[in-house]
């Protein structure tokens, strides 16, 4: 097990994309769990989804730390593409670790919109990266994603597998982090650590995402999509293990070292955030059916097939996700285990209070 070399305390931390959804879990888990803690938020607040759920997390976000007084939060409003403006928050705020989980993301959103991937994913973690070598860093957290394992046939997926076979744009950009992470480790020392989440779920989510779009067409009466006719697994993964790992891999920077050259080995690591265990498409639906019913947020006698519509699979999907985590249990001995029945029902019961149903 990797020793933990980065201590949070009383140090100042910046998480770019505060008011998405891990983002702003991370926030929270920091503020509750580490003392002194000073969070450096920043994010543009953007309108790709409903604005109100990311000010609702924001706002979350401010209460905890007001009530952990001897912590703070401080949030910028702001883009990472603008190099301006993190240059000066960097020079300002100094952080001794920064965790960059600011990007366009959605992989059908992708195909129609590229600009915003270019701009956030490429360019602002450029910046984020730029800033990192000019105002060292104890540690770089950046999130990749398991779309980088593309049309990979081999599961589970492990780290060590190649992943140059993107289907999407968003996945290309995600690998092209990791490469970008790379090189920069290499020549500028910069401990720097990526994270490839599998398909996160919880409270305060993202409307984008099939369990929480699912909710509110099923609400609403409309008809929901079963991509690939409902042959389609996915390893769901709840945020509060997301944000676990997140917290753990923080504290455990790779270490500084050189070469038989005498230069720098690369400090950077690679390590997939998935529950290991891919579930059923259809099996979730029933789940999910089963637990709004359960929660009141929709009739017992609800049909539940009337409402579900076959398709094929959709360009930049991939049939199967599965996450490897060993390394990630090797060095942090952590490993996720909410199991989908769990999560999805602190979601439902989420969203029936926040929605006032």
């Amino acid at each position: 097990m990797k020793i933990q070399n980065v201590n949070l305390e009383n140090k100042t931390v910046l998480i770019t994309g505060v008011a998405g959804f891990i983002g702003s879990a991370l926030a929270n888990e920091l503020l509750r769990t580490v003392p002194s803690v000073c969070v450096i938020g920043i994010d543009d607040c953007n309108d790709y989804y409903e604005v109100e759920l990311k000010e609702y997390r924001l706002s979350e976000i401010e209460k905890l730390a007001k009530k952990h007084g001897r912590c703070s939060f401080k949030f910028i409003k702001g883009n990472i593409a603008d190099k301006t403006l993190i240059d000066s928050l960097f020079s300002e705020y100094k952080p001794a670790v920064a965790v960059n989980l600011a990007a366009q993301a959605g992989v059908r959103y992708s195909i129609n919109h590229p600009d915003a991937y270019i701009e956030s994913n490429i360019i602002g973690f450029y910046n984020i990266l730029e800033a990192c070598r000019h105002n060292p860093v104890e540690h770089l957290v950046y999130a990749s994603s398991s779309s980088v394992y593309g049309s990979n046939k081999k599961i589970p997926y492990s780290t060590d597998d190649k992943v140059d076979t993107p289907v999407s744009l968003y996945a290309a950009t995600k690998k092209s982090n990791e490469l970008m992470a790379h090189a920069y480790s290499k020549l500028y020392n910069i401990p720097s650590t990526g994270l490839r989440f599998f398909t996160v779920y919880g409270p305060a989510g993202r409307p984008d995402m099939a369990y929480f779009g699912f909710t509110n067409k099923l609400i609403k009466g409309q008809t929901v999509q079963i991509f690939n006719y409902g042959n389609c697994k996915r390893d769901f993964t709840y945020i509060d293990d997301i944000v676990q790992g997140i917290k753990l891999v923080m504290t455990r920077a790779p270490e500084k070292k050189n070469g038989e050259d005498g230069l720098p080995v690369p400090p950077y690591a690679i390590y997939n955030i998935g529950n290991s265990f891919p579930e059923n498409l259809l099996d979730f639906v029933q789940i999910l059916s089963e637990e709004l019913v359960k929660a009141g947020v929709l009739p017992s006698d609800y049909d539940f097939e009337a409402h579900m519509e076959f398709v094929p699979m959709q360009p930049g999907d991939v049939p199967v996700t599965f996450a490897d985590t060993s390394k990630l249990e090797e060095d942090t001995g952590f490993r996720p285990s909410t199991p989908l029945r769990t999560g999805l029902a602190k979601f439902v019961r989420w969203y029936k209070e926040f929605y006032k149903i």
